[in-house]
Parts: structure tokens; C-alpha cells; sequence
């Protein structure tokens, strides 16, 4: 039996998504709790049927269930358009903003895996065009003759004093360098996932044939290293995406004879980094770095004088002097009827103590009002609650940001 989910509408917004209801094998519907990829609850009163909700991912996985037969492929649709999710993510993979502004195509696709594959070949064809990238790497073998460098220990170890033949170590001057074996991991990986559309499979069946002669990088082995220089960069594009496919973004799990193989976005870390690294930026465009401020991402700091509980805001922004000016966290939740989360209040309030500020920020995804403020009673602390429209161009998107570390800005200290 194949079943697909229709596609769960959510950015992350859980409150907002509707649950889609399913008939699956129940192996399936618990493997896909246990994963974390939705909120899946079994229908009390019908056997087999599922309730599934989205959460903060987004994209697509194929669970097969124990005894064989097709795979069921469950869809996540971000709210957001597509284009603005890859926005986003520019955000997190390229300080340089090289690509943010729309350099990335991705096509019609509504759905977020087909229009990650269809821009990952766009970009492997872009690289690929004056040919593979040819760089030098350390080669090691047996040889009858010294080429290079004669590898001392392997031969005392490996040959007892033999003479003959010799392990040697050199530069070889090679397509099969870190760059062209990241690209074709990314493809390889592509082409094993649910839903890609026919026609960008065959394109990706053709980049991969360009690549063949590069080395295949297997599965759970750590990535090469490469750095961006002059020489590599018609690559960057391409690498960078390539970095998203294959570094943390999918989930594949093989639990007995149960496997989850697929392609998940979360949203709550792209939500994060947007926000993170646009209100640096923000700063860093208003000269306020070259007056002595810095901003810090993920900054560790302590709330009690024992350095026992230990708090990571987001974002802290450090005046001439390195004391902090301004703290900020990036919430990816929606204003319910009832308000944002009291928690996400009682979490600033306690940075706010730590680090010794009379204001804090929350910045969320989504809100019934631009900006909101809470004063703390007893305590002289104001908490400004933002909220960001992601449906707006990204032109909007940035100017909102600007209002945001405006008042960051503004933030008065103890």
C-alpha cells in the first residue's frame, strides 16, 4: 500500500496547522512520533488511523514498514512560499549574501524537496560547465619507484627493511579533490529521496555521470574539508547548498526492519538564524561595529554566581566597553488568541537579570500585532515581544528587522 499524507500546511506554527488523518501500519505511525517529524496520535475508536500535525519541520520522508511493500511518503509543506524559505536560508549558509537575491532558482515547485533538488542541480550544472574543478591532493601507495616522499614508518612497519617496493606519498593533480566529491555526495543523496520529479532526476542522473570519476564519499563518513578561494568559487553556490543536503538535514533511521529515509528542514533553527544574523548585519551596515559594538550569536553566559545554570541567548549585542547593551531571542511560534507563551517571558526576564538589562526581545514569527511590551512589576525590566510577517517580500522582511534593532538600539541598561 502506498499512502501519502496531503501536504501539512505549518512554518512551524503547530497551533495553525490542520491534522491530517491517515490510514497507516501502526509500526509506521510510531516510528514517525518516536522521529519527531510530526505529531502523530493513533485514532482511539478507528484501528490503523492516524492523526498527524506538523511541528517546526518541513520537507519529506518515506517510511517502510517491517514485511516489505511500498514505502508511505509523508509531506510537509512550509507556509511560507518556497522562495522566501530559501531567503532564509541564505541567511545561515552564506554571510557573504552572494546568493540571497534569487541567484538560487527554484523553479514552480510548491513542495520543499523537489525545489531543493531542482536548485541543487541548477547550481551543480552552473559549477560543472567549464569542467571539473581540478586541484592537488596527498596521494599514498605502493610503488616501485620514489615518487614524492618516502613514508619512513609505513615502510619499516609494512615492509621489515625491504627495499622494494616503496610506500611513497605525493601531490597528484586530480578532479577527485573535496569539492567535486561533496557535489556528487549531494546528488547521490538527492536521487535516494521520496518525491523528486521525474524531469529533475534525469538532470540529476546526468550531473551525476559528470562526476563518476570522483570518488564517492559513503554514508557516514564526515565531509571533506574544502575553503572558498578564487579558484573554486564558480563552486560556492553549489557547495553551499550541497552543505544543506548533506549536514544534518536528513533523516534516516533504520529501527529493526523499519526504515525513515527523507528530507527535513527545522524551521525553528532557520527562523533563528535569519533573525540572528540580519540584526548583525543590521548593525554592522548602521557603522555601530566600527564605533566598538559587537554582536554575539549564541552567546554563553551564567544566571547564578556558581556558574551552575548556564543560558545561551541568541543574540547580545556589547557596547565599546564589552558589557552587554542589548539581548534578543528568536521564537518560531505564532501568537495564539491568548498571547505568546508566558514561558518565553519568564526565559528573557531571567537574561535580562543576568546580564544586567532594563529591556529584552523576543522576535517571533508571527504575531496579531507588529510589537508588544510587558513591564515586569518590582523589577524595572520591559519586555518588547516582535513580531515579523514571513509572507512579505523580503524588501518588507529587512526594513522590520531594521525596526527591531532600532529599539535594540534604544535598549536602556541598569
Amino acid at each position: 500500500m502506498t499512502s501519502a499524507a496531503e501536504p501539512l500546511r505549518s512554518v512551524g506554527l503547530v497551533e495553525h496547522a490542520p491534522a491530517s488523518s491517515l490510514l497507516l501500519p501502526d509500526a509506521v505511525g510510531r516510528a514517525l512520533a518516536a522521529a519527531g517529524i510530526v505529531d502523530a496520535v493513533p485514532d482511539p475508536y478507528t484501528p490503523g488511523q492516524w492523526s498527524l500535525r506538523a511541528g517546526s519541520k518541513v520537507g519529506a520522508v518515506a517510511v517502510t514498514a517491517p514485511g516489505g511493500g511500498d514505502p508511505v511518503t509523508v509531506r510537509i509543506r512550509p507556509k511560507v512560499p518556497i522562495v522566501r524559505l530559501f531567503f532564509l536560508l541564505g541567511y545561515s549558509l552564506d554571510p557573504s549574501r552572494s546568493w540571497r537575491d534569487g541567484l538560487v532558482e527554484v523553479a514552480e515547485h510548491r513542495d520543499l524537496v523537489p525545489a531543493l533538488a531542482h536548485a541543487v542541480e541548477r547550481q551543480v550544472d552552473q559549477a560543472l560547465r567549464q569542467g571539473l574543478l581540478q586541484g592537488y591532493r596527498v596521494a599514498e601507495e605502493c610503488a616501485l619507484v620514489v615518487r614524492g616522499r618516502v613514508r619512513e614508518a609505513e615502510q619499516i612497519r609494512r615492509r621489515f627493511g625491504a627495499m622494494l617496493p616503496v610506500e611513497v606519498a605525493y601531490d597528484e593533480f586530480t578532479t577527485d579533490i573535496a569539492e567535486n566529491r561533496i557535489l556528487r555526495a549531494a546528488v547521490e543523496r538527492l536521487l535516494s529521496l521520496p518525491g523528486i520529479p521525474h524531469d529533475v532526476r534525469r538532470r540529476l542522473l546526468h550531473q551525476r555521470a559528470r562526476l563518476t570519476d570522483v570518488t564517492a564519499i559513503v554514508r557516514g563518513q564526515p565531509l571533506p574539508d574544502w575553503r572558498p578561494t578564487r579558484l573554486n568559487s564558480r563552486y560556492h553556490h553549489a557547495l553551499c547548498l550541497s552543505r544543506v543536503v548533506l549536514e544534518g538535514a536528513s533523516a534516516e533511521h533504520c529501527p529493526g526492519d523499519l526504515r525513515i529515509n527523507g528530507f527535513l528542514f527545522d524551521m525553528n533553527k532557520l527562523f533563528e538564524d535569519f533573525v540572528t544574523i540580519a540584526l548583525r548585519e543590521t548593525f554592522q551596515g548602521r557603522g555601530r561595529a566600527s564605533s566598538g559594538h559587537t554582536a554575539r550569536l549564541q552567546d554563553s553566559h551564567y544566571l547564578d554566581k556558581a556558574a551552575a545554570i548556564r543560558m545561551k541567548p541568541d543574540f547580545v549585542l556589547y557596547g565599546p566597553d564589552g558589557t552587554p547593551c542589548a539581548v534578543a531571542d528568536a521564537k518560531y511560534k505564532a501568537e495564539r488568541p491568548g498571547g505568546y507563551p508566558d514561558a518565553d517571558l519568564y526565559q528573557m526576564l531571567a537574561y535580562c537579570t543576568a546580564l544586567d538589562l532594563r529591556e529584552g526581545h523576543l522576535v517571533y514569527a508571527k504575531g496579531n500585532g507588529p510589537h508588544t511590551a510587558h513591564q515586569v512589576r518590582h523589577a524595572g525590566i520591559v519586555i518588547h515581544q516582535h513580531a515579523l510577517d514571513l509572507d512579505q517580500e523580503p524588501p518588507g522582511l529587512l526594513t522590520d528587522i531594521e525596526e527591531v534593532a532600532q529599539r535594540l538600539a534604544n535598549t536602556r541598561l541598569v
